[in-house]
Formats: structure tokens, C-alpha cells, sequence
């Protein structure tokens, strides 16, 4: 543990994977709350699996056609946004089936990516760390990108507080009180693919569902409104990142699947002292 803080102290890269450690749990907390309260946990697993292909498009088009002032996060926001907002049309206002339209989006999301990554000259380290999860190779860039996305994810989350509480718990009642719910179900959405995308930087695409709702999990057995719910699971979802990282530091282990394992097993064991303290979710 000694050796991880003297390498943040030391070393960029480690204060880059910390920060962006931070900047991803304030948005995790403020909307994982809101999707663990919504119950839409499969939508977000299928826009965080499309985003690889606009991850991947970003990547082939700087790479062939020499457009540098694309990032690949440009590609992911994109992807996640549009994957939203179709899954958030059908289920409003189309007959077929959600859950048909999200395995749709999640499959062809994940094919187009693997294509785009197949034709880009060259191996692309980058692409396989956006799969499977790699903050230490975050950059200054990244940060700010991140770092804007998540004061707006932030600001919209709490300004619009009242009306996604309704959207989350009573979406009847709210459309009596004349709100519009639609329209609010697709801002969340929304706010749920740019957390998405935060996220991707940390644990990468296949784990993002994991730390986006297992903070929120574990902060509900602790609270007993929203507001609290989202301040308990941004600091626990900062805790299990710095404690990740530096669990995996000193045996190489790869940071985002640590910080997933870590989170799963702190969400086992206060479920597990739930049952003997009688503890009960919010």
C-alpha cells in the first residue's frame, strides 16, 4: 500500500488514474442512483456494449482518413446518446419489444466496433483497453473531456432532482401533476449514457453496468431518500476505486476488473450483514 502512494506522488499517470477515479463516482453516484431507483439496468448494459462501435468508427476515422481532431470519446458520447434515445423511442412510443431492441443495440453496437477495430492499421492497444478497462492509461485530455461531461451529467442530475424522482418512482402520478414524462425518461437516459461513458475510461466496457449500480446498491441500505443515496454512493464509489487501484498495484492486476471485484464483494458482504443486523434497502 506504501509503494501505491508513493507512486501517485511519483508518478502522472497515477494521479490521472485517481482523479479520473473521482470524476467518474461523482456521476456514477448521482445518476446510478437514479438507474438502480429506475430499475433500468438492462438498458444501460446495452448502451454501454454499443458504445464500442463509436469507439471503434473514432479510431478508424483518425487513423484512415487522418481526421485528428476526432477523439475517441467524441465516437463513444455519439454512440451512447443515439443508442438512448432509441431504446428510450421504442419503449415510449413503438410496439416492439424493448428488450428486443436493447439485445439489437447491444449486439450491433459490439459487431460494428470489432469491425472498425479489424480495419484500423495496426494493433490498437487503445481499442482493447476501452473493452476491458484501463485508468492508468488515462491522459490530461481524457480528464477534461470527462471532467466537462460529468459537471453537466451533475448539474442536470440535482437541478432536475424532483422531476427524475417522479420519473423513478411514480411516473402515474407525476403525468396527474401535468409532467412531462416522457420527456424526462429520455434526460435520463441520456444522463445514463454520458455516466456510461465516463465509466468506460475506468472498468472498461464489459464491467461498466457493475460500478455504475453496486455503489448505489450498497449506499441503499444505508440511507432513506435519493438525495442521500447519491452523496453515500459517490463517496463509496470513490473509496472502492482508490482502494482498488491500489490493491492492484503491486501484483500487476489489471485496476478496473480489481475495482468491480472489490465492489462486488463489499455488495455481497453488507447484504450478508443486512441479514444480521437487519438492515433494510431504501
Amino acid at each position: 500500500m506504501t509503494e501505491f502512494f508513493a507512486a501517485v506522488l511519483r508518478h502522472e499517470f497515477m494521479r490521472n488514474a485517481l482523479i479520473m477515479g473521482v470524476l467518474a463516482s461523482v456521476a456514477c453516484g448521482v445518476v446510478g442512483t437514479y438507474v438502480v431507483a429506475r430499475r433500468i439496468t438492462y438498458v444501460a448494459g446495452g448502451i454501454s456494449h454499443s458504445v464500442l462501435g463509436g469507439i471503434g468508427l473514432a479510431h478508424y476515422l483518425i487513423a484512415v482518413h487522418g481526421m485528428a481532431f476526432l477523439h475517441p470519446l467524441y465516437g463513444a458520447v455519439a454512440a451512447a446518446i443515439a443508442s438512448a434515445l432509441v431504446i428510450g423511442w421504442v419503449s415510449l412510443k413503438a410496439k416492439e419489444r424493448e428488450d428486443t431492441v436493447i439485445g439489437a443495440i447491444w449486439a450491433v453496437g459490439m459487431s460494428a466496433g470489432v469491425i472498425f477495430i479489424v480495419k484500423t492499421p495496426g494493433y490498437s492497444q487503445d481499442l482493447m483497453s476501452y473493452l476491458f478497462g484501463n485508468i492508468l492509461m488515462v491522459t490530461p485530455a481524457d480528464i477534461s473531456l470527462v471532467a466537462g461531461l460529468d459537471a453537466l451529467i451533475v448539474v442536470t442530475g440535482t437541478l432536475l432532482y424532483r422531476q427524475l424522482q417522479a420519473v423513478c418512482f411514480d411516473e402515474e402520478f407525476a403525468r396527474v401533476r401535468g409532467l412531462n414524462v416522457e420527456r424526462y425518461y429520455l434526460l435520463l437516459l441520456c444522463l445514463t449514457a454520458l455516466t456510461v461513458v465516463l465509466l468506460v475510461t475506468v472498468v472498461g466496457i464489459v464491467m461498466v453496468i457493475a460500478l455504475m449500480t453496486l455503489p448505489a446498491a450498497i449506499a441503499g441500505y444505508f440511507t432513506h431518500n435519493l438525495r442521500q443515496s447519491m452523496i453515500v454512493s459517490s463517496a463509496v464509489s470513490m473509496l472502492l476505486t482508490a482502494i482498488g487501484l491500489a490493491i492492484s498495484f503491486s501484483p500487476d492486476l489489471p485496476p478496473g476488473a480489481t475495482i468491480v471485484l472489490l465492489a462486488g464483494a463489499v455488495y455481497i458482504a453488507v447484504s450478508l450483514l443486512s441479514y444480521r443486523v437487519g438492515l433494510r434497502r431504501s
